[in-house]
């Protein structure tokens, strides 16, 4: 299976994602979105909409989606099996209000 999942470093939903690929123990390319324009216009281009995250799973994009839908999609169509491990990090939640403050005060311009 192929994965390439656009993410921000830092963020809850994109956290949900990355909790999702390490409970299912699966490979995937995790692509900063902040800190590239590029990957950015890739997921921009390829998702149809500017939202994270967004992940690509055998060419079949999801867009603007949480963990818990990454892992809904993936077991739903027998790609993965279900799994008693607990999750890494939240998996249907945005960040804090704290996490939110500490982003601010970084100021990242591409556009």
């Amino acid at each position: 299976m192929k994965i390439k999942a656009y993410l921000k470093p830092q963020c809850g939903w994109s956290n949900g994602v990355r909790a999702i690929m390490s409970k299912h123990a699966l490979p995937f390319d995790d692509i900063d979105i902040i800190n590239n324009s590029e990957n950015y216009a890739e997921m921009v281009q390829k998702s149809g909409q500017p939202l994270s995250p967004c992940v690509e799973i055998d060419g079949v994009m999801l867009a603007d989606v949480s963990g818990e839908e990454v892992e809904n999609y993936l077991l739903s169509n027998d790609l993965v099996k279900p799994s008693n491990t607990e999750d890494a990090a939240p998996t249907n939640a945005g960040c804090s209000d704290e996490e939110h403050a500490k982003m601010a005060t970084k100021t990242v311009r591409f556009f």
